[in-house]
């Protein structure tokens, strides 16, 4: 064999076809504007100031206790509804439950003494209340996700409102350790590193610099677009990756007084760990959670480390309590179906069949 001839059987193959069609989508992605979002099917039910409660009927109900959906402070919540395919909200009602979401809002300048008081005690607590008649059950089953799973633990702990199920995902308790640099954190922790001057300056911290923030902090932000140039020919993976896209572009903005609890009691003091968290005057001790607990985390969690979700399971009264690790990310957890199936798995037991 000539060598000319050796040299042409190496040539790799390319499939042209596959190829323009990867590349074009990548020029779509880049050139068109952000997709719409269509939420699951849902109505109105209770607003406050820039807060929003929807309810989404099940799709065919098989249990009799709803669930209500709480979501972090710190990002907009429709990355659980962000579409047909993806949708953990979808999940669930096509599951049988009814689902109660609460949308916090993005807080304007008005709003800039809105404290974690305010939202656990005047919004949440409230928004379970108006679920809880909205629906005629006697008990609801609580879902919180990341910071909102934190939020939610808070409340369970505090309030006596029925909560029948409480489930907790990606949840950070343990602020002493986390995706924060090192550098920052000892910084919080000795008192050189504070930032409460940023929330007096601003009043309510703008969108642009929360997104900065976790752009900084969380390679979620980068990686994505590997995965995009590789599996663009994917048609039905790039729909899901602009609505991926447009969610960790449009952040929520966030009041400084609440800026300020966030990072001082819970990052700088650690406080809900130490049992010395208090909300309008009460103090916060997970131990006074009795009703059945399932926490779960994610093995390649960049941004809830599985250290920070673990000391919840020895901190509470419940019985009935559940620790799982799942393969993946803690953004995929809730765009690959992974959230509502295994939920779903747990809760129906606990949920009272029709």
């Amino acid at each position: 064999m000539s060598a000319k001839a050796s040299a042409i059987n190496f040539i790799p193959y390319i499939d042209v076809e596959k190829e323009s069609a990867r590349w074009e989508q990548v020029y779509k992605v880049l050139t068109e504007p952000k997709p719409d979002i269509i939420p699951t099917p849902r109505e109105i039910v209770w607003k406050r100031n820039k807060s929003t409660l929807y309810f989404h009927p099940a799709k065919e109900k098989k249990y009799q206790i709803p669930v209500f959906l709480v979501y972090s402070l710190l990002n907009k919540p429709y990355i659980l509804d962000i579409g047909e395919g993806s949708s953990v909200v979808g999940g669930l009602t096509e599951r049988g439950y009814d689902v109660y979401f609460l949308d916090w809002g993005s807080p304007g300048y008005e709003d800039n003494e809105i404290t974690l008081d305010n939202y656990i005690l005047d919004y949440l607590e409230k928004g379970v209340k108006r679920a809880l008649r909205h629906s005629g059950a006697k008990e609801i089953s609580m879902i919180g996700y990341c910071l909102g799973g934190t939020i939610a633990a808070i409340f369970t702990a505090l309030t006596e409102l029925p909560i029948k199920n409480l489930i907790l995902a990606t949840v950070p308790i343990d602020f002493s350790v986390g995706i924060v640099p090192d550098k920052w954190l000892k910084g919080l922790q000795k008192g050189t590193l504070n930032f409460d001057r940023l929330s007096e300056v601003y009043g309510v911290i703008p969108t642009e610099i929360m997104y900065g923030m976790f752009r900084g902090l969380s390679p979620v932000y980068v990686s994505p677009w590997v995965n995009l140039i590789s599996r663009a020919h994917d048609l039905e993976y790039v729909k899901k990756w602009r609505r991926m896209d447009k969610w960790t572009k449009d952040s929520a903005s966030f009041s400084g007084a609440a800026f300020k609890q966030l990072f001082n009691d819970l990052y700088k003091d650690n406080k809900l760990l130490k049992g010395e968290l208090t909300i309008a005057g009460k103090k916060v001790d997970l131990k006074n959670i009795h009703c059945p607990l399932f926490v779960f985390s994610t093995s390649r969690d960049t941004l809830v480390l599985e250290k920070q979700s673990l000391p919840v399971i020895d901190m509470v009264s419940s019985e009935d309590k559940t620790y799982e690790v799942f393969e993946g990310g803690h953004v995929s957890l809730a765009l690959t179906g992974k959230f509502s199936i295994s939920a779903d798995k747990w809760l129906s037991s606990r949920s009272q069949e029709i």
